[in-house]
């Protein structure tokens, strides 16, 4: 946790420091692990309740190990209307997990939002970081097939 600590000794003492720190340490491991959080609870001197509650509180933030890819579908209202629902069911049925799970393989997390803002474009996912749109299942499942 050395790389944590520089983190937590840069803020020490400073009010209003959680949540950069809490962005810093899964910037660090991808995540938050419940030791990390233990950790910064200690080093803080904050209620791990606190902790937990802020880290659950914000989408941001992430307690299960993730995907080394991200695969975001759109179900918002546009979306949902113009297929989400199919694209979603392709892509649970071509990575073998449910939406809002990673594959055994940490190789994909499939996430449902609602709005990702490009409802012009929908249906609308977001592949790490990169919005595609006009999206039908067949060029979904194509899209996560040729990640990694």
């Amino acid at each position: 946790m050395a790389a944590l600590d520089e983190v937590l000794d840069q803020y020490e003492g400073q009010e209003g420091a959680l949540i950069p720190v809490l962005q810093r340490a899964q910037a660090i491991y991808g995540y938050l692990p419940p030791e990390v959080l233990e950790h910064i609870s200690d080093r803080l001197g904050t209620p791990l309740s606190q902790i937990y509650g802020v880290a659950t509180f914000y989408a941001q933030f992430y307690l299960q190990k993730r995907g080394r890819h991200a695969v975001r579908v759109c179900d918002g209202t546009a979306c949902h209307v113009r297929g989400a629902g199919k694209i979603i069911t392709a892509l649970e049925k071509e990575l073998g997990v449910q939406a809002g799970e990673t594959t055994p393989d940490y190789r994909v997390t499939l996430e449902v939002v609602y709005c990702l803002g490009s409802c012009g474009l929908s249906p609308v996912a977001v592949i790490d970081e990169q919005v595609v749109g006009r999206l039908i299942p067949e060029k979904a499942v194509a899209l996560v097939r040729e990640l990694d």
